[in-house]
């Protein structure tokens, strides 16, 4: 079996700079949830062509990429993101693990902090209080919220980390519906355990992640990222005897042999007559 050569941190930084160029108005998705949405479309009980779910990556609602789009961002993107989505199938197959691309929240502050002692370096000196012109080192600007499709920032700091990730993921299962209409509790259960990280929209979503908070407590972001790791795992187990099953074709009448009567009913034998041609 070829080793499937995994992104390194610089290439990381390459592709999610790469979906950011994706031409407007389109909005991709960035670097964390696309690695849910990849893991997200492994897991399904059938096999996607990357015909299929690589366009979504580009764009929330569907649209396709101009006609005019550059070539060489293109393949640089489709070569990225290929090697990443092989990756994943053999560390999960071969190692029932990977490494998910998961928000840095350590990294994160600090950047934030950097870019507020900026505006505040370069804030006017009439006396005027620079934090009434920049956003909170914690919130993103009204602008991000205005042009990002991504969900509403939690303050949670475990479903902050995740949130984008299993939101790629979650944008997967709806993409490609399969594994969401699988008849199987135990599939259900390890969802659960998934989207337990995203916003609470109903009193019913709220009683099942509070079941899951009891059944699978988290202790800190370490602890998270396993169970998320490991629950994609079996996610991914789960499905595997559908994803590849192969059906059989069946004859439904016997094949007939050359030394048989033609089925035509001339009398002659089959490899005299219709087996001839």
């Amino acid at each position: 079996m070829s080793i499937a050569h995994d992104l390194s941190d610089a290439e990381f930084d390459e592709l999610d700079d790469l979906l950011a160029a994706t031409p407007e108005p389109l909005q991709a998705l960035d670097a964390s949830m696309l690695d849910g949405y990849l893991c997200g479309v492994l897991v399904q009980p059938r096999l996607i062509p990357i015909e299929d779910w690589l366009p979504p990556v580009f764009d929330y609602e569907g649209r396709p990429l101009p006609d005019n789009v550059d070539p060489a961002w293109l393949a640089r993107v489709r070569g990225l993101v290929e090697r990443r989505y092989a990756s994943l199938n053999q560390s999960m197959l071969e190692q029932g693990w990977f490494y998910p691309l998961v928000l840095d929240l350590d990294a994160e502050a600090e950047a934030e902090a950097e870019t507020a002692g900026d505006d505040a370096s370069a804030a006017p000196t009439d006396g005027a209080d620079a934090s009434d012109n920049a956003p909170a080192a914690s919130e993103p600007s009204a602008q991000a919220d205005a042009e990002s499709p991504e969900l509403e920032v939690p303050t949670d700091p475990i479903t902050r980390a995740l949130l984008p990730w299993v939101g790629g993921f979650e944008y997967a299962a709806v993409t490609f519906p399969d594994l969401h209409e699988q008849a199987d509790d135990n599939i259900n259960s390890l969802l659960a355990r998934l989207y337990r990280h995203l916003p609470v929209e109903t009193p019913e979503e709220q009683e099942i992640v509070d079941l899951m908070n009891r059944e699978h407590p988290l202790k800190n972001i370490d602890d998270a990222i396993e169970d998320l790791v490991l629950t994609v795992v079996d996610l991914q187990a789960a499905t595997e005897s559908q994803r590849f099953h192969v059906e059989q074709v069946r004859r439904e009448t016997p094949k007939l042999g050359r030394n048989d009567p033609c089925h035509c009913g001339s009398g002659k034998k089959f490899k005299q007559c219709h087996g001839a041609a």
